[in-house]
């Protein structure tokens, strides 16, 4: 078991850390658990480690197992193209989060039998509780965002009816453990879940920000003689993209969507209502609507804000650190700017947003045309997706069947291996001012979201109108779902004309929906979709909301007539996915691991 291969690496690796000369056969070569007592990097080498294991993708990957984009990485060796149209099985799933976030588990379990006996700050007693606290914290925190995604990837009913997360582990395991451990139910690991975030709430501030003097520094640490200095040391900017207080709270909040959602609420114990609540003590500490960032949605547009010296933006709640590479632009750039193309963004997705008036391209009221059919459509989607004709980095790109200005083809239709399948190309993540050809290659600064608060805002409102409907707010949060989805739909332009002022009869549409609890459900869930699109969200919210998985990805086809230069689109179908919908809206528990722990039970459908 990978567990047990992790302590024997540590062990291996406590013999070699620390070393002034590690092929020196001396008596300080000889290390033992109890040096770490004495050393803190020693020991803090295993929450590093624990870090190391974070769940978080920092390209769009997963969404080309959805409807919402195919790869034009057709290959064998694409594990996730060949799970969503060949097989997914149990043996063979590149969704798992099980090594990766039980060995996280691991290390933090093993790290928190030990932070308080480590001399974090031998000479000064404030400074070693601080710092005991606040690791103690990130500890709980990490914890609990590894069985979120455990229970995102592998909770599920099993034969039996009874609807299972993990094996539940708190204590670390070691070569005496009994590694064969049932799986705990659902319920019973949400509420570890919701006790970890609690208890690193209570532990860890909600910000990493200096303190201005010993006045403002809490009772508990002045009482132990903290000074400012001290304190800001520990628990001030420096630490700053550390598990924090707001961090723990929205992980909370996260899981109890997770637990209130269709897939999920009949034996998870969580309600909408309390998902709700969850989510908006998170909004609150931003104000509330106050908090709303009006350019949340193009943030990775903000060049000047990407530069690590710029200020943290207000859209993010969490993210991973600067990276200045041009990855996802060679990844993605199409081919006459020397990318390769790969994630290609489907017609499902596309027409899924609506016109710039706020209607459905599918209301006789829209003003769609199928002739023409991205004029006056919501901002967000020339945002986001690369349709053909756009000018991008100076290059016209054409994705149909006619060669561009320049007579280039490369951007094609399926015109070579790095091109188009559906007929677009994506935009979302990405600068137009990296420059990835291999000769030349331009980097710039790149972050990737962990959490946005417009994915708690979206939580909100999905919770919401669950529980109270579109306008209902029982408790006196001071916003409803409603209010969220309005404020996101104006951050968009939507309901504007072309130069961006409001339409007399306003959003029709979400008006509308705001009489009917499932209207607005289906908006709530569309606002997600394109809000959050590309940032590797899409395959959990379809399973969690039991939607089909197996909806056919469509492309469009454009040919020219270059007699009249009219231009007729064709959709089509460019992939079939072969997902089960009968109970693959669930994870499967690896096969491997059930061949070695007879104790384990299989989610009903698996093998």
């Amino acid at each position: 078991m990978k567990t047990r291969h992790i302590i024997i690496y540590f062990i291996g690796l406590l013999a070699l850390c620390s070393c002034n000369d590690m092929f020196t056969p001396a008596d300080e070569n000889n290390r033992t658990e109890d040096a770490m007592y004495e050393e803190s990097k020693y020991a803090h080498g295993l929450l590093i480690y624990a870090y190391g294991r974070l769940p978080y993708i920092t390209t769009t990957q997963t969404d080309i197992a959805t409807d919402d984009a195919v790869s034009n990485n057709t290959s064998d060796g694409n594990a996730l193209r060949n799970m969503a149209t060949t097989a997914w099985k149990s043996d063979s799933d590149p969704m798992s989060q099980w090594n990766a976030c039980k060995d996280g588990i691991q290390y933090v379990n093993l790290f928190l039998t030990k932070v308080d006996r480590v001399k974090w700050a031998p000479s000064a007693v404030s400074k070693n509780q601080m710092f005991i606290d606040r690791l103690t914290g990130e500890a709980l925190g990490l914890r609990a965002l590894f069985y979120y995604y455990l229970l995102m990837a592998h909770g599920g009913y099993a034969d039996d009816g009874v609807l299972y997360g993990v094996p539940l582990l708190t204590e670390p395991e070691n070569g005496s453990s009994d590694f064969n451990q049932p799986r705990a139910t659902f319920a019973e690991c949400v509420q570890q879940c919701f006790t970890d975030c609690d208890n690193a709430m209570k532990l860890l501030p909600f910000n990493y920000e200096d303190l201005g003097g010993n006045d403002d520094i809490p009772a508990k640490y002045k009482e132990r003689g903290a000074d400012i200095s001290g304190y800001n040391l520990i628990f001030g900017s420096k630490s700053n993209g550390l598990m924090s207080g707001k961090i723990a709270e929205a992980i909370k909040a996260q899981v109890a969507l997770l637990a209130a959602s269709p897939s999920f609420r009949e034996q998870s114990g969580v309600t909408s209502a309390e998902a709700a609540t969850l989510c908006a003590n998170v909004l609150k500490r931003i104000g509330g609507m106050e908090g709303f960032d009006p350019t949340g949605h193009i943030w990775y547009k903000n060049k000047t804000k990407l530069e690590p010296s710029a200020s943290e933006m207000p859209e993010m709640l969490w993210r991973e650190d600067h990276q200045k590479n041009a990855t996802q632009e060679r990844e993605n750039f199409p081919p006459t700017l020397y990318g390769s193309g790969r994630v290609n963004p489907s017609q499902n997705l596309v027409d899924a947003f609506p016109m710039r008036n706020g209607l459905p391209i599918t209301d006789p009221n829209s003003g769609y045309d199928p002739k023409n059919p991205y004029a006056n459509r919501d901002p967000r989607l020339s945002d986001d997706v690369l349709v053909n004709g756009t000018t991008f980095r100076r290059n016209v790109i054409i994705t149909g069947t006619y060669p561009n200005d320049n007579n280039e083809t490369d951007d094609n239709l399926n015109s070579i291996g790095t091109s188009t399948r559906t007929g677009y190309y994506l935009l979302k993540l990405l600068r137009d001012d990296v420059n990835p050809q291999a000769s030349s290659t331009i980097e710039q600064q790149h972050i990737y979201p962990r959490i946005r608060y417009t994915e708690i805002f979206l939580a909100f409102a999905e919770a919401a109108n669950d529980a109270w409907g579109p306008k209902g707010d029982p408790t006196g949060i001071g916003f409803t779902a409603y209010d969220v989805i309005k404020a996101i739909r104006e951050r968009a332009g939507l309901a504007t004309n072309e130069i961006g002022q409001p339409l007399a009869q306003g959003d029709v549409y979400l008006e509308d929906c705001a009489g009917d609890q499932t209207k607005m459900r289906d908006l709530i869930r569309n606002e997600r979709r394109i809000e959050l699109c590309f940032e590797n969200k899409r395959f959990w919210d379809l399973r969690r909301w039991m939607l089909p998985l197996n909806e056919p990805v469509k492309g469009v086809k454009i040919d020219r007539n270059d007699a009249t230069n009219e231009l007729t689109y064709t959709i089509f179908n460019v992939e079939d996915r072969t997902f089960d919908n009968s109970y693959q809206c669930y994870g499967p528990i690896p096969k491997g691991e059930l061949l070695k722990w007879n104790k384990l039970k299989q989610n009903k459908g698996w093998e």
